[in-house]
């Protein structure tokens, strides 16, 4: 059954909300909100986002919640990636004080209860303080239930943001059931009906072609000092089988956006309507959304590479 879209408080005019999508020049203001500790292509995105300040200026990294076989609850989810992002910063020898926020311990979920959190407050405070003509970027990588908890407290942010989110499967797969995604339809139905500025990345058919190896990871990775080997050291951890082994590395397709759109081509589409069952509908009288179609791996890791070698004084 599909869930009837609600209508938002606030509205954009489709003026308005082509140029938020627009690709910008120049330094962008952004947040990131990752579930830092339950794979390993958050902390790939977090160290190349950080390691960009020419183009994206890291205001605050948020926690977000998730639950698998790595956590017993959303709410430890949350916790152990708020506790990941400060191993990633220690080794980048950067300061969190100021910079990283615990998220949500519970999802939205389809009551759409908006949850309470630094992270939500301090997105909210930064949103308002933003404007159409220097919003702030919000790079969404984990399950979207800190950022849609923001929408349902402060609709008012909708003209002020744009949400650059990487979840779902490519709009033409047979279901949706991709975890940032199943984790919290709920948060995903007030994303899609808020009217927010939105560039989804999707998984499946789409950013599942940017992936790495090991020998890769061993010849240019790893012997970048000890951020180097810590990523290493998470990527090589995630199978014990690494013969013609492969990795999605997911989640630097929402960073890459930012850095060049070029690498992650992008049309115009109307604004799914996410239904109960995890599938998408189309009304294509909805509001547009940008939607990336293909990422461009090899300058994606070239750029990682090159950054996180000239951080090591490679």
């Amino acid at each position: 059954m599909s869930p009837k879209p609600s209508n938002p408080t606030f509205d954009l005019s489709l003026e308005a909300r082509l140029k938020l999508l627009a690709p910008r020049p120049g330094r962008l203001r952004a947040v990131l909100d990752t579930d830092t500790y339950n794979e390993i292509d958050d902390q790939f995105a977090l160290v190349q986002a950080w390691l960009s300040p020419e183009r994206i200026k890291l205001e605050a990294i948020y926690a977000a919640p998730f639950h698998n076989s790595r956590s017993s609850s959303p709410g430890e989810g949350m916790e152990l990636s708020y506790q990941e992002i400060l191993e990633l910063l220690k080794r980048l020898d950067v300061d969190p004080k100021g910079l990283v926020y615990r998220g949500v311990t519970d999802y939205v979920g389809f009551d759409k209860v908006a949850r309470e959190a630094e992270a939500v407050d301090d997105l909210v405070a930064r949103a308002r303080a933003s404007s159409p003509d220097d919003p702030l970027y919000v790079i969404a990588i984990a399950a979207i239930s800190n950022v849609a908890s923001a929408l349902l407290k402060a609709p008012d942010i909708i003209d002020r943001v744009v949400v650059v989110w990487l979840g779902g499967h490519a709009l033409e797969w047979p279901h949706q059931v991709e975890f940032n995604l199943m984790q919290d339809v709920g948060g995903a139905q007030v994303l899609f009906d808020s009217g927010v500025p939105l560039v989804v990345v999707p998984c499946m058919g789409v950013t599942s072609h940017l992936h790495s190896s090991v020998p890769e990871i061993e010849r240019y990775i790893e012997p970048c000092g000890e951020i180097g080997k810590f990523l290493s050291m998470r990527f090589k951890e995630y199978s014990d089988d690494h013969v013609g082994w492969a990795k999605e590395i997911w989640d630097m397709a929402a960073v890459a956006w930012l850095l060049d759109d070029s690498w992650t081509p992008s049309v115009l589409v109307p604004t799914p309507i996410m239904t109960d069952n995890t599938t998408y509908s189309t009304d294509r009288a909805r509001h547009p959304m940008r939607y990336v179609t293909h990422v461009e791996r090899n300058p994606i890791l070239k750029d990682f590479i090159g950054k996180l070698q000239a951080f090591a004084g490679k």
